[in-house]
């Protein structure tokens, strides 16, 4: 499993140093843990992200699910052997993207059905079906099957997809059998305050050894990312990981990290690199 440990706290701040501890190696945090969609962050080597200091990369549960395979990776021996990285992993539990690349994703209690976005074949995916390609993947921190809402979704959508998240959330606990792979619970409730203290309290009676903030940063004002982010943190426990979860400018990093939050992932950062576009201590850079 894991264990986290708070180093030391800022005196201005909700800011903090932590010490996150996992089968596979210690994180210090806050940490940004750079997104390999596929098994491969597009571009770099293993030896590439080591250089850079990376301690944690993530996976994405539904890419891996369509191709290769969760089987395949299993019968390869997992995760970590199959794109040679021996430092911890972290998957998502695949929920954004079936929501977010299917308009016609069909959601009942018991799961989603989606079409692939690779052959437009079916799929169904459900708490425990979530649980099991993670298990099968491997890697160290996993996530609870949640239903993200849109930024624009009313206070009435939001809390039936809150409500849904916190069942699934059950689901996904009694349907983990590893004693090696830590489960996070992720908190939902859209761009409502009461909502969002309202998951935070449902998803912490359940109890995970982390907590992740999720249904940011999906076109909503920055503003309002930082209102809710900065709302949300504390009511998290201060003994466990907070994570953010597709957020990860380094304004964002240095915004957030104040507010209490220790790991964040993002795409961006390796996207806008791939394309000419860099991060260096001034600002951005165009090198096209």
């Amino acid at each position: 499993m894991i264990s986290f440990e708070v180093i030391k706290t800022h005196s201005h701040s909700s800011a903090r140093l932590g010490i996150l501890t996992t089968p596979r190696g210690k994180i210090e945090t806050p940490c940004f843990m750079p997104v390999g969609t596929q098994a491969t962050v597009k571009a770099l080597t293993p030896e590439d992200l080591e250089s850079f200091g990376a301690q944690i990369i993530l996976g994405n549960t539904y890419h891996l699910y369509l191709r290769p395979g969760h089987d395949l990776i299993r019968s390869l021996g997992g995760l970590h052997k199959f794109m040679n990285w021996p430092h911890p992993i972290l998957t998502d539990s695949g929920g954004y993207q079936v929501f977010s690349l299917n308009e016609l994703a069909k959601v009942t209690e018991e799961g989603v059905t989606f079409q692939s976005h690779f052959d437009g074949s079916s799929h169904f995916i459900s708490p425990e079906r979530s649980i099991e390609i993670q298990q099968a993947l491997g890697a160290d921190i996993i996530m609870a099957f949640d239903e993200p809402t849109p930024h624009t979704a009313d206070i009435s959508q939001t809390e039936k997809s809150l409500q849904l998240t916190t069942l699934w959330a059950q689901r996904c606990k009694q349907a983990l059998h590893s004693d090696t792979q830590a489960l996070f619970g992720i908190v939902q409730g859209g761009m409502y305050p009461d909502l969002r203290k309202k998951s935070a309290e449902q998803i912490m009676e359940i109890d995970f050894p982390g907590y992740a903030i999720g249904g940011l940063s999906v076109g909503e004002e920055k503003n309002l990312m930082y209102d809710i982010t900065e709302y949300t943190a504390p009511l998290l426990p201060a003994n466990k990981p907070r994570y953010l979860m597709g957020v990860g400018t380094p304004e964002d990093l240095l915004q957030c990290s104040s507010m209490g939050v220790d790991m964040f992932d993002c795409v961006m950062p390796t996207r806008n690199a791939r394309n000419g576009s860099l991060f260096v201590k001034g600002g951005k850079i165009n090198i096209r």
